[in-house]
């Protein structure tokens, strides 16, 4: 489900986009592509040497659509919509006890307030919340069937400062 909502998003995004010259002003569209670095986790109540949950370095893809609300030469606010997916992350435990892996994906409304919005540089800080889902391979780490379940959704929260560096009139 979740590669068919991707592309869904993505046509979506760029129909937006495409709108007339003067709404570009208006609109933003950033995609992004990056590794995802996830801690490794003890594990409890696990007995011996290795009791911790290792992650792999998964590969996360990123669309997001902003809409600017409310502009003046000192702050700006932008409504954005991100959408983020990890395909494949890879998960290890000594014990056969965990799934292979599992994918996710996220999309969380948010409103981002930008200082100096027609400067060059321009810090930015974002706030949000909204839905997560984790679906768990269905085999083992070592063989065998996953006895668990296979299928988490949540709500998430997300939170993000950045600066944006204007290289072009639309691009940034």
């Amino acid at each position: 489900m979740a590669p068919k909502f991707f592309g869904f998003a993505i046509l979506v995004a760029t129909t937006i986009f495409a709108t007339s010259a003067v709404a570009q002003d208006r609109n933003e569209l950033t995609g992004i592509i990056g590794r995802t670095f996830i801690s490794d986790q003890g594990v409890r109540g696990a007995t011996g040497a290795d009791t911790v949950l290792h992650s792999g370095n998964g590969l996360t893809f990123e669309v997001n659509y902003g809409r600017r609300i409310w502009s003046s030469p000192l702050a700006a606010l932008t409504f954005e919509v991100p959408f983020a997916l990890n395909p494949d992350e890879d998960l290890h435990f000594k014990q056969n006890v965990i799934p292979v892996g599992y994918r996710s994906y996220f999309i969380t409304p948010s409103i981002r307030a930008n200082l100096f919005p027609s400067n060059g540089l321009s810090p930015w800080i974002s706030f949000g919340a909204g839905f997560g889902h984790f679906s768990e391979k269905s085999e083992l780490e070592f063989g065998g069937v996953n006895p668990g379940k296979t299928g988490t959704s949540t709500g998430v929260f997300q939170m993000g400062v950045g600066i944006d560096l204007r290289i072009f009139n639309y691009l940034a």
